[in-house]
């Protein structure tokens, strides 16, 4: 059975994100995850309130973390501070980078570029 994922979203290149969150207000933390809901290239986004904790899953060749906490600032809404979240962060931005830079390239072989231009011997 084949995992459906949203439009824009390769299987190759899904990531999945935690971001523990300052407590903010309601409305406005649900209004930045309707807006990041809406994001092409997003599979999933979900709030867990008991560990203030939102839940991402998205292509990283289209999205990165930074389109994420862009829209939580514009909201009001903080990343939590803490070392650990600031440590999961610069890994995040470093891999979803990582992805979007293999997603780019194309495959070489030394096989693609001696074709044609060998010599038979006899």
């Amino acid at each position: 059975m084949q995992d459906e994922h949203r439009l824009g979203v390769s299987t190759a290149n899904l990531v999945k994100r935690h971001l523990k969150l300052k407590p903010s207000n309601p409305e406005k933390r649900q209004a930045a995850i309707t807006e990041i809901d809406q994001l092409y290239g997003l599979d999933s986004v979900s709030f867990n309130e008991s560990k203030q904790r939102l839940d991402l899953a998205y292509d990283a060749s289209r999205l990165c973390i930074d389109c994420v906490e862009d829209i939580l600032a514009k909201h009001a809404v903080e990343v939590s501070h803490d070392w650990w979240t600031r440590f999961k962060e610069d890994h995040y931005r470093f891999v979803d980078q990582n992805v979007k830079d293999n997603a780019r390239h194309e495959p070489w072989s030394c096989h693609q570029s001696s074709q044609g231009t060998g010599r038979r011997r006899s």
